[in-house]
């Protein structure tokens, strides 16, 4: 079986799905871009995951950005359900299913597009999975 839209009945396995806090992934992921304690300010106070991942692009990023992305991210998304039961369920419920991160925005590092792509999200949400089942 395969997941591979993150919307409906799956939104919360979305980077743009609301926590508990009131934030999103995509406000703390775009937010650790920047060492600078006010751009990360700036994200966080974005009244939209869409308005975050803007400015995230508007920031001073990190020189290591590049080669760290991939843990930050799996360390947020782990953070997300290690710290949410219900989330954590949500996502156990999902079995042994393929997680695709399908999108029409031509994602295709996070993601998938058009057939296309490396789908790190994906990867990283069933990582995730694994070790909650432990």
């Amino acid at each position: 079986m395969k997941i591979d839209k993150f919307s409906g009945r799956y939104a919360f396995l979305s980077n743009f799905y609301v926590e508990r806090d009131g934030l999103t992934l995509e406000h703390r992921y775009q937010a650790a871009k920047t060492r600078s304690t006010e751009e990360k300010a700036w994200v966080m106070d974005s009244p939209t995951p869409g308005i975050a991942k803007y400015r995230g692009r508007k920031v001073h990023m990190q020189a290591d950005w590049d080669a760290i992305k991939l843990e930050v991210m799996e360390l947020l998304v782990r953070s997300k359900f290690e710290n949410d039961p219900g989330l954590a369920r949500k996502l156990l419920e999902t079995g042994d299913a393929e997680l695709i991160e399908g999108n029409t925005w031509g994602d295709t590092f996070w993601g998938v597009c058009n057939g296309r792509g490396q789908n790190h999200l994906g990867k990283i949400l069933m990582k995730v999975r694994e070790g909650l089942r432990k």
